[in-house]
């Protein structure tokens, strides 16, 4: 048995979205080194602020301006800062209420260690120096011993407001398929299909799992399937990817390789999009190179009868 495989991987997901009144005065305050709150019907100060009353679910409008200054009322050491994180050295997350709010903001604290670090230790904001109107505008908070710097009373209204961000989401890991797809890519790399059979319902999936999705009893034994399969469903792609040089619109489908009792996704090519149906014929197509099909054209037998593919839908 060869080696199981692993890898680094990271999924990432850019998420562009509009934002509220509110929270477009507090992002464009940032940008502009004013931080604002929100004060709801019964006099209390919300920073972060948010649109709607967390006790009442009230609409609240009515934006404050808070000083800089603020006191630590919780706090926890990151020994080892991750990738995006605000410093790149040992630092503390921090909940910083900030004089004249009555809600923590959390936020990075710059100390030179744990023994540093106390609740209800004075802080006060470190401004980046290139602000675009993000939370990542204050650089982080870092201990202060001076007297509590004092708003200015701002309105809350700017020119060239934020109205939208872009989140962009990431997750880095060590990825391993197992056993059973180990098994299954190092067939790819020899253009074979391979699956596992269950011992007890004998249906044959792929990719394998190791163990029946069905029965939950472990597989073994190999059984190499396709490479030709039948279309179950589909669907057409019109968004393009970023990371994908393939022009939209696509066709991505469920296909039932032949021998296999789980249909698996992969795109169809060398047919025009709106031609692409359930029961169409198909085999995979390789390029010099690759571990995997790169896409699957139609063969030109005729279609499958939809009883012998109805229970891979």
């Amino acid at each position: 048995m060869p080696e199981v495989l692993k890898a680094p991987l990271a999924v990432e997901f850019p998420f562009t979205r509009s934002v509220g009144p509110v929270q477009s005065a507090f992002l464009t305050g940032l940008r502009e080194r004013v931080l604002l709150g929100v004060k709801t019907v019964d006099g209390r100060v919300l920073v972060p602020p948010v649109e709607y009353d967390p006790v009442t679910a009230d609409e609240i409008r009515d934006l404050v301006e808070v000083g800089s200054t603020g006191t630590v009322t919780t706090w926890a050491w990151n020994h080892e800062p991750r990738r995006g994180q605000p410093l790149d050295t040992p630092f503390a997350w921090v909940l910083v209420r900030l004089d004249g709010a009555d809600t923590a903001l959390l936020h990075a604290l710059d100390a030179p260690d744990a023994d540093a670090v106390r609740t209800g230790m004075r802080v006060r904001v470190r401004w980046a120096e290139e602000r675009t109107g993000a939370i990542t505008d204050i650089a982080c908070f870092e201990p202060y011993d001076g007297e509590p710097e004092q708003p200015a009373g701002h309105s809350g209204e700017f020119e060239d407001a934020i109205t939208g961000i872009i989140a962009a989401a990431r997750l880095d890991y060590t990825y391993s398929p197992g056993r059973a797809q180990t098994a299954y890519i190092h067939a790819l790399s020899d253009r074979r299909m391979v699956g596992e059979r269950c011992p007890s319902c004998r249906k044959v999936y792929i990719p394998p799992r190791g163990a029946c999705p069905t029965c939950g009893v472990a597989t073994s034994e190999q059984v190499e399937v396709g490479p030709r399969g039948t279309v179950t469903t589909f669907c057409i792609v019109n968004i393009k990817a970023k990371n994908l040089d393939i022009e939209v619109p696509y066709v991505y489908a469920h296909i039932a390789l032949d021998g296999a009792d789980l249909a698996l996704h992969a795109r169809i090519g060398g047919i025009a999009y709106n031609q692409v149906r359930m029961g169409l014929r198909v085999e995979p197509v390789w390029t010099d190179g690759s571990r995997f099909p790169d896409h699957y054209r139609p063969t030109g037998e005729p279609d499958a009868e939809y009883d012998t593919y109805k229970e891979l839908l």
